[in-house]
């Protein structure tokens, strides 16, 4: 369940949506959520970059699809695995049956620091600051005719 406070003094909290594991989560510094597996031991701090909106006082911003240079910080609290869903297969007047049970393994995330794109550290580039790839050098070998080119060129002569 997610609260949604005004901060002391009447300011409006910050607040991050996110997208992770396939799912969007509206977050602010101290919730916990819970995703699919993350690859981090527990304690461990883990950066969301797939941030969709940031709100708080200074207005939303809304990304397309995501906000440049913005990251919600999270610390891996636990480990655990979901509730056991029951798989149950059945085939009448074939004597087949076949009970197959699955638990997702999921990460329980405390939320740390939302940081905005104007946040000096960890900030991208805008796309315009990135450095440019080279072209894509041509071929060493040079181009050859298609058996087909070859052969209707033979035919006409």
């Amino acid at each position: 369940m997610v609260h949604y406070e005004v901060a002391p003094g009447g300011a409006i909290s910050m607040f991050a949506i996110v997208a992770t594991s396939g799912k969007q989560f509206r977050v602010s510094e101290g919730d916990r959520i819970v995703v699919d597996r993350v690859s981090a031991n527990v304690g461990e701090t883990v950066r969301l970059d797939s941030v969709l909106m940031v709100g708080g006082d200074g207005g939303p911003m809304v990304g397309t699809p995501f906000v440049s240079g913005a990251a919600v910080e999270a610390t891996v609290v636990s480990h655990r695995a979901g509730d056991k869903v029951i798989v149950f297969k059945f085939e009448a007047r074939k004597r087949k049956r076949r009970k197959t049970g699955h638990r997702q393994q999921l990460s329980e995330l405390r939320i740390g620091a939302i940081r905005t794109p104007g946040a000096g550290t960890g900030a991208r580039p805008a796309a315009s600051e990135q450095p440019v790839k080279a072209a894509r050098p041509a071929s060493p070998r040079p181009a050859t005719k298609t058996r087909k080119a070859a052969a209707s060129k033979t035919t006409q002569e």
